[in-house]
């Protein structure tokens, strides 16, 4: 695989975090328009792995996207590259509605209004469900309607890759489902996006993952074949 084709390349990634070794030697690869899982318990280190991705946890090592060196960069700014990142808890702003939630990012990233409409007009699409909830604020969704506009806020910005964590924890049977057939439409409209999802339940990951990453104690124990 060529180099190019990498979106995002992990190497030697390590978290400490109150004086203990949270992340090991992380290692891998998240290939252009491929979705690829992380799987592991609870504690594992699969959201602390994210939030190094993020720039959220401090961590040593090299973190590439699409060949450039990124481990430097605060939060917002690896947002302005392209990462869109829908964290395990959600983290709406409970005091907006869902639409002032999906538009924030792109705002901050100062998209222009124009550019901003368009891809409200694609989360739309993909996420239909969140249209009737568009006014409604962020506090009184229950928790798959916040995944959901979770989802939609990490798409307005993730153009280049797409960090997921635990997208099914909680979720309803039908929700769940309905998450699941979410990401394919996503595959099909955004055919180069690279997704990264971690789930406690590696079954979960095998109808969407091209690869599957098993992370145990901090460290990447048994990569699955592609």
């Amino acid at each position: 695989m060529k180099n190019s084709d990498i979106a995002l390349s992990v190497s030697g990634l390590e978290v400490v975090l109150e004086g203990a070794q949270v992340l090991r030697n992380v290692t891998f690869k998240v290939p252009a328009g491929k979705t690829i899982g992380l799987a592991g318990h609870n504690g594992a280190g699969k959201t602390t792995t994210l939030r190094a991705l993020m720039g959220v946890a401090q961590s040593r090592g090299e973190i590439l996207l699409d060949g450039e060196s990124i481990e430097r960069l605060a939060t917002a700014e690896r947002a302005r590259r392209g990462i869109g990142y829908a964290p395990e808890d959600r983290r709406l702003i409970t005091a907006l509605n869902v639409v002032e939630n999906l538009r924030l990012p792109a705002e901050i990233r100062a998209l222009s209004a124009t550019e901003i409409e368009r891809r409200l007009a694609a989360v739309r699409e993909l996420l239909p469900e969140l249209k009737a909830l568009e006014r409604r604020p962020a506090g009184l969704l229950s928790g798959g309607q916040q995944k959901m506009a979770a989802l939609g806020r990490a798409l307005m910005v993730g153009d280049r890759l797409l960090l997921l964590d635990e997208p099914f924890q909680g979720l309803a049977p039908v929700l769940a489902r309905r998450y699941a057939e979410a990401l394919h439409a996503l595959r099909l409209q955004r055919p180069e996006l690279a997704i990264l999802i971690t789930e406690s339940n590696p079954a979960l990951l095998a109808p969407l993952a091209a690869q599957v990453y098993t992370i145990e104690r901090g460290e990447i124990v048994s990569p699955a074949q592609m």
